[in-house]
């Protein structure tokens, strides 16, 4: 493996007119969030969590609003972003199916269930379809061992999985409108 040195002295971030953090927002985690942490640094994850479920993904020229707003450097929003595999640079799809790998999953067969819905989306972990409706994860423990295999689908766990079952939460996300199955998800 080799590293790949990228012009981030030179790199320009994509910006758009409006601020990602809305007055709404700012005036919201001012009052509500910041009184709780001893620092305003304190009140980063979540505040990244607002912004992940109001657009699907944290946007670089957001993680610069949140450092001015925090008063931290862009870098230290960056490196918490990009940490956390819950944290996306890039807007998911509307259904998002995260398949455990934990090692309980693994012994239990999630391979098969991963290798399934790949096929079946045409898509490898961590892509989106084309027509933006799925996002594929491979997570690390989601805490439900003995469930196992599991998997999130917008956030609402899902256990004791087989190929039928995880076939069956795809054609409910499809036929039921990946809208109203999000609006069931913790979003």
């Amino acid at each position: 493996m080799s590293w790949t040195t990228k012009p981030s002295a030179t790199t320009k971030i994509p910006t758009r007119a409006t601020p990602y953090c809305t007055s709404a927002m700012l005036e919201r985690w001012t009052s509500v969030m910041l009184p709780r942490y001893a620092t305003k640094q304190g009140a980063l994850l979540p505040i990244l969590h607002d912004l992940q479920h109001e657009y699907r993904h944290i946007p670089y020229q957001a993680m610069v609003e949140v450092s001015s707003f925090l008063g931290i450097s862009p870098a230290e929003v960056l490196d918490t972003v990009t940490f956390y595999e819950e944290f996306h640079t890039e807007p998911v799809g509307k259904c998002v199916i995260g398949i455990c790998q934990s090692i309980a999953c693994e012994v239990c067969g999630h391979q098969k269930l991963l290798d399934h819905v790949r096929t079946r989306l045409g898509i490898e972990p961590h892509q989106t379809t084309a027509d933006g409706k799925f996002t594929l994860l491979a997570l690390e423990c989601l805490g439900s061992c003995d469930t196992a295999p599991v998997a999130l689908l917008n956030e609402k766990l899902h256990e004791n999985l087989t190929i039928a079952k995880i076939d069956t939460l795809i054609d409910e996300a499809c036929s039921a409108g990946i809208d109203e199955a999000r609006s069931g998800g913790g979003h």
